[in-house]
């Protein structure tokens, strides 16, 4: 079941972001992995930054989560992350669907680590595209309140629509 979450469901969002990244773990740079990969303050900051989060329940347990932003003219994809046990599912395309069904505008980002393969392919798998790095660098500087090592270190990806 998919739902909009609030500030009841914090502890629960925080558990799910921190338990589901440690897939990121060697491979992203080592000057950007920590523990716990998002705290709770930059958590907070991202909320209050507009980012909603929706997420995925089984047995009433919050088992994914997914963030949407609407950012001047872009509708930015946050912060998607399933529990590794619940991977594979189609629990991440259906809050994908669901996210882009909201989108207010038509140019719809997602931005990600460039090491990370699966998160990659999974959004290609659902019609998104990579960007150049001239125009990931630009857009990430644009749209994302990141700091620089980590804007040469990741990739946009824009929708392009439902593949074919």
């Amino acid at each position: 079941m998919i739902l909009r979450l609030t500030d009841a469901n914090f502890q629960d969002i925080f558990a799910v972001v921190n338990g589901a990244a440690v897939a990121y773990k060697g491979k992203i740079p080592a000057d950007r992995w920590k523990e716990p990969y998002m705290s709770k303050e930059e958590l907070r900051e991202e909320i209050a930054s507009g980012v909603q989060f929706y997420g995925y329940t089984e047995n009433n347990t919050l088992v994914a989560v997914m963030g949407i932003q609407q950012v001047n003219d872009v509708t930015l994809i946050r912060h998607a992350y399933t529990l590794t046990i619940h991977q594979r599912k189609g629990i991440g395309q259906k809050l994908l669907n669901y996210l882009l069904s909201l989108a207010k505008t038509k140019r719809i980002l997602v931005g990600t680590w460039e090491t990370a393969s699966w998160a990659i392919k999974f959004y290609q798998k659902h019609g998104f595209e990579p960007l150049s790095r001239e125009q990931t660098n630009m857009l990430l500087r644009k749209y994302w309140n990141i700091p620089e090592r980590q804007v040469e270190t990741s990739i946009v990806l824009e929708y392009r629509g439902r593949p074919s």
